[in-house]
């Protein structure tokens, strides 16, 4: 969690050092193939010119250069802390207050990246991250940077229909708005019963109908309905009363719209 200068709080997840490893592992090994690929364009290139040997060790160090750091500075900063594996691992490197990183951050994590991931073969990387409870390499605490985990897993809704032996009751039920808590504890309850005993179902579904009965009007009760039935019952009833007060009110603020966003009168519309 972190607050910034304006009192926000942002939840912030900083990715594991396995996923940090794996990514690192992708960049590495897309970066080896580059140069691998690039002394292979030199080696082409000397035996068709005959170029001295001389200039063709200043080509493979500048290559070096341009591999390991221009193209890694390069993709950092123009993908706003992506690269192809971070991009895998759905990661990407921010500041350490959340923003986006620049051409500083990127080039100051490509040097110490030489040292760290080339030098010493990822060990002084692998050392420093596990020292660290956001598992920064030395290149992060340098630039002030850590890895933000992105990939937020898919939502399901666990949202049921109203019962059908409920449609009688639900034209005359009222059902007021359930305290906070309440509504929680019933949505949970209504999402995991599947998985509960049948006595810690019809326990639970007992308790919480029970609750919940001051704030509904009548109960449905002839025949005897299941508690839990019941509970299905006022939870999609609340839930398809609070939709449509919500279309009502999205419906009003639409035929305000012009008006708010009109000039006044007489004003030209420049």
């Amino acid at each position: 969690m972190l607050v910034t200068g304006e009192a926000v709080a942002l939840d912030l997840r900083p990715a594991s050092f396995i996923l940090r490893g794996a990514g690192a592992m992708i960049d590495v090994l897309f970066s080896v193939g580059l140069f691998l690929a690039a002394l292979y364009l030199l080696g082409v290139w000397q035996q068709a010119t005959g170029a001295d040997d001389a200039l063709l060790r200043a080509f493979t160090v500048a290559s070096v250069a341009f591999c390991l750091v221009v193209v890694p500075t390069a993709v950092e900063t123009f993908t706003h802390g992506r690269s192809l594996g971070k991009l895998a691992v759905g990661a990407r490197i921010v500041r350490d207050d959340g923003g986006s990183i620049s051409l500083r951050h990127a080039l100051i994590r490509s040097l110490t990246g030489v040292l760290e991931l080339y030098f010493t073969l990822g060990g002084l990387a692998v050392f420093v991250s596990l020292l660290n409870p956001r598992s920064k390499r030395l290149g992060d605490l340098v630039a002030g940077t850590f890895s933000q985990y992105e990939r937020v897993p898919r939502l399901v809704s666990h949202a049921q229909p109203l019962p059908p032996v409920l449609f009688g009751w639900a034209q005359v039920a009222d059902v007021a708005r359930l305290p906070d808590r309440l509504a929680r504890r019933i949505a949970q309850f209504l999402a995991e019963a599947p998985q509960m005993t049948p006595d810690a179902r019809g326990r639970l579904s007992a308790a919480l109908l029970a609750e919940a009965a001051p704030f509904v009007s009548p109960l449905p009760s002839s025949p005897p309905f299941h508690p839990e039935t019941v509970l299905l019952g006022v939870a999609a009833l609340r839930r398809d009363r609070e939709a449509a007060a919500l279309a009502l009110e999205a419906a009003r603020l639409a035929r305000l719209a012009p008006t708010l966003a009109a000039l006044p009168h007489g004003f030209p519309n420049r």
